[in-house]
């Protein structure tokens, strides 16, 4: 096998959100957004053209995050830090372009009411800390010459607490730098 390093940029739009605090009894723990969701972060793969494991980190904020049943504030943030396993055309490997897979796990810090909570929901007693949640992404899409292109979802859960999880499905592009400089133009040889 012929094992390659890439590394470079992977970033997200969130089509829809969801984040479920640990429960407080109080108000609403739900936050969610289906404007505005973007994200973006480090990766680096390793592998061939048909396989490759990832590392990945971003910071994915959702300007617009609210909870429609009890009005608390506005915008989340969620830190998601994968290893992924990537098939075929999402291997970021792959000068060819190709359909492909993508699936991995890992952890993600998240939290609500970004930019700050309410008088109302403060005198009752919430507080948004970051909480955690290990989360498990599924990914299909297309790649070639070092960017891919994945439909993805990523569901987290927490063990410990049973009650907060996490949703993110949307688009993910991945740009792994150094097969993009390889891009020739067969044209410009003339």
């Amino acid at each position: 096998m012929n094992a390659q390093i890439g590394y470079g940029l992977t970033a997200s739009t969130d089509l829809y959100h969801r984040y479920v605090n640990p429960k407080d009894d109080i108000l609403s723990p739900s936050s969610g957004s289906a404007i505005l969701n973007l994200g973006a972060g480090p990766k680096i793969w390793i592998g061939g053209k048909g396989f490759s494991f990832s590392a990945e980190g971003q910071a994915v904020v959702g300007f617009l995050s609210l909870s429609t049943k009890d009005y608390k504030g506005l915008g989340s943030v969620a830190f998601p830090v994968l290893g992924k396993f990537n098939f075929k055309g999402l291997s970021g490997l792959n000068s060819e372009g190709q359909l492909g897979f993508s699936i991995g796990g890992g952890i993600q810090w998240n939290k609500t009411e970004l930019w700050g909570l309410t008088d109302k929901a403060a005198e009752k007693g919430v507080k948004r800390d970051f909480f955690p949640t290990y989360v498990v992404q599924a990914g299909w899409g297309f790649g070639i010459s070092g960017f891919t292109l994945q439909g993805i979802v990523r569901y987290g859960f927490n063990p410990d607490d049973h009650k907060s999880n996490t949703l993110n499905v949307g688009f993910q592009y991945d740009f792994n730098l150094p097969m993009l400089k390889k891009i020739d133009n067969p044209q410009s040889a003339l």
